[in-house]
């Protein structure tokens, strides 16, 4: 690419390319190539108080968001970050990431008219990424094409499905709190195909690390583990601190929630050595206070003070639930106040380029299929059900880009400086006119999607589960497209649905949806849901929730909120409430509608079995 902007991938805003300059299979930067940095603020004047910022590094891109004391959006700004992809493998560098979060937050402060020696403290969040470094922190290799860079392991990288098919076939007592299997995406599997595939890497790393946790080590020099990093994506059993929760001022935890005969079994024994000291020989709670702060260097990196509080991370979806959960509306205030079991009844969607769900109860409650039971993994001494769909911005951008309407409708979009989003919402709106259609709903009666085209996170838990459209014709026209798009938003809608359907049969009580991300800012893409789901939906006041929950564990490790929680309700807040339509054709329509969307994965499944039975 030439000197100049560079393309910025947003990972919750989906980016949609012409087909006549699609993106590279791969994005690539080097470090001497110039940042290009997306930058926004708020049009309020910066107020007094304390100042909390927030990291969140995505899949395509580092942001940073500074926050007032009230949870008020001062300034944003985004860098991209480089990123490998070849098939299943994707691959990122450590180095890379560092110098777009350092890029982004001096962007950030400069934009919200904040001095460094400002901000009060740092939370940090990123994608559930595997990163591999050595004794001195240098990056180490997890690529075949052995570049030093490139020691990052995506979060979407499905490298090790047979890894994961093998650790599951072990059916240690510990997957029972994955929803009874590890998916290729978490870290176990990712871990044993390094060793399997590349030994000498394997030898020389010194410490294996969540993205989110590098991040905060990076900054701190703490390698102090989160309990969501741990506990979600590693096997960690949280509950083993139950008791500890007792004791006067428990906040770090000695690491006694591994299970070794498990690292044992599945050959991966040899992590065990120094109490652990590659994966985790200490946790702690979301928030905790890391070492001594930011670091001198760390500090110069990103024009902040050394010393400033920086709290222990979460993962990206996580911080989004931490930055939503308490963002209801000002009537339910005295609710909000005083009842602890209302958050019980709402589910986080953090919808980006996928979407997670998140979920909290009081009691241990063990789903099939879906990620979690997980103790104190968001919320302290809550149990986390997490379930999620593994390609949804993604998923749209895909179905848009690979049609042939889409150039045409990219240039259209941009002569009138708007977007493809709102040229097909609009687009729809007149086709349902034109037609009669009672509701823009019924215009995809004859077309359904089954959104699985990076597989079934949840509730099936099916990897191999493949994508399928239902009544293509040869119909090429950006009408077509856009009924193609209004299916495929159904179809994650629905997914939605079966996902939220499945924890209420085992214990759940979810009545209320909030959201955030990229696509919760698509109107047409929440009354769907609503719809479908038959349930309001609310939307925060600040959209950019993942920064705010990572800017309230740097609060609550400044030590300005006793708990996670009462910094939750102190700067999250609501905004809109879309409600589902009142219209009872509509729900029996998608009642119907999702009775095909279920018998399309019932199908596969019979195809398969089919297929298998031939090739034998």
């Amino acid at each position: 690419m030439s000197a100049g902007k560079k393309e910025v991938w947003s990972d919750t805003t989906p980016l949609l390319h012409r087909k006549n300059s699609p993106p590279p299979p791969y994005y690539h930067s080097s470090s001497s190539f110039p940042f290009t940095v997306e930058m926004s603020s708020s049009s309020s004047p910066r107020r007094t108080g304390s100042i909390y910022l927030g990291v969140d590094v995505g899949t395509s891109s580092a942001r940073a968001g500074v926050f007032d004391d009230k949870g008020k959006l001062l300034g944003t700004a985004s860098s991209p970050i480089q990123i490998w992809k070849q098939g299943d493998i994707v691959e990122q560098s450590s180095t890379d990431i560092w110098h777009s979060v350092c890029a982004s937050v001096k962007s950030a402060c400069s934009l919200a008219n904040v001095a460094g020696h400002e901000v009060t403290g740092i939370g940090f969040a990123a994608t559930c990424s595997l990163v591999a470094v050595d004794s001195d922190g240098a990056p180490v290799t997890v690529s075949w094409s052995g570049d030093s860079r490139r020691n990052v392991i995506v979060w979407m990288d499905h490298r090790a499905v047979k890894q994961a098919e093998k650790i599951n076939s072990f059916n240690s007592p510990v997957l029972q709190y994955c929803g009874g299997a590890v998916s290729p995406e978490m870290q176990p599997p990712k871990l044993l195909w390094v060793k399997e595939n590349l030994p000498e890497s394997w030898s020389m790393v010194f410490r294996w690390m969540d993205l989110s946790d590098w991040l905060s080590y990076r900054a701190t020099g703490d390698d102090t583990r989160s309990l969501c990093t741990t506990v979600c994506k590693w096997t960690y059993l949280g509950h083993a601190h139950m008791q500890q929760m007792k004791e006067k001022n428990f906040r770090d935890m000695e690491a006694c929630g591994w299970d070794d005969d498990f690292w044992e079994e599945i050959g991966l024994g040899d992590l065990l050595e120094g109490h652990h000291a590659k994966i985790g020989r200490s946790v702690a709670l979301p928030g905790h206070s890391l070492g001594s702060g930011l670091t001198p260097a760390a500090a110069k990196e990103m024009g902040l003070r050394a010393g400033i509080p920086v709290g222990t991370s979460l993962i990206d979806a996580h911080a989004g639930g931490v930055g939503i959960m308490e963002s209801v509306p000002e009537s339910d205030s005295e609710a909000k106040e005083s009842d602890k079991e209302a958050v019980t009844s709402r589910m986080a969607l953090v919808c980006g380029t996928s979407t997670c769900h998140m979920a909290v109860t009081r009691s241990k409650l063990f789903i099939p299929g879906v990620w979690g039971p997980f103790w104190s993994a968001m919320l302290p001494e809550y149990w986390l059900t997490e379930g999620g769909q593994s390609a949804t911005g993604a998923l749209l951008d895909y179905i848009i880009e690979n049609h042939m309407a889409s150039p045409h409708l990219a240039d259209r979009a941009a002569s009138q400086k708007t977007s493809i989003f709102a040229l097909l919402n609009n687009m729809l709106r007149t086709m349902m006119e034109e037609q009669k259609s009672p509701f823009v709903a019924a215009l995809t009666e004859s077309t359904h999607v089954l959104p699985d085209f990076h597989g079934n996170r949840s509730p099936i838990a099916d990897p191999k589960s493949k994508g399928i459209i239902c009544g293509l014709t040869l119909d090429t026209s950006e009408r077509q497209l856009a009924l193609l798009y209004l299916a495929t938003i159904q179809g994650v809608a629905y997914g939605t649905r079966h996902i939220v359907e499945h924890c209420n049969a085992h214990g759940h009580e979810i009545n209320t949806l909030l959201a955030c991300g990229g696509l919760s800012k698509n109107p047409l893409y929440i009354q769907e849901h609503a719809d479908i789901m038959g349930c309001p939906v609310i939307l925060p006041r600040e959209s950019e929730s993942v920064l705010l929950g990572a800017a309230i564990l740097g609060a609550v490790a400044a030590k300005k909120y006793p708990t996670l929680m009462e910094a939750m309700k102190a700067l999250n807040a609501a905004g809109q409430v879309v409600r589902p339509s009142q219209d009872p054709k509509v729900k029996k329509y998608h009642d119907a509608k999702y009775r095909v969307f279920q018998e399309l994965y019932e199908q596969q499944l019979s195809q398969r079995s089919a297929m298998a039975k031939a090739l034998e």
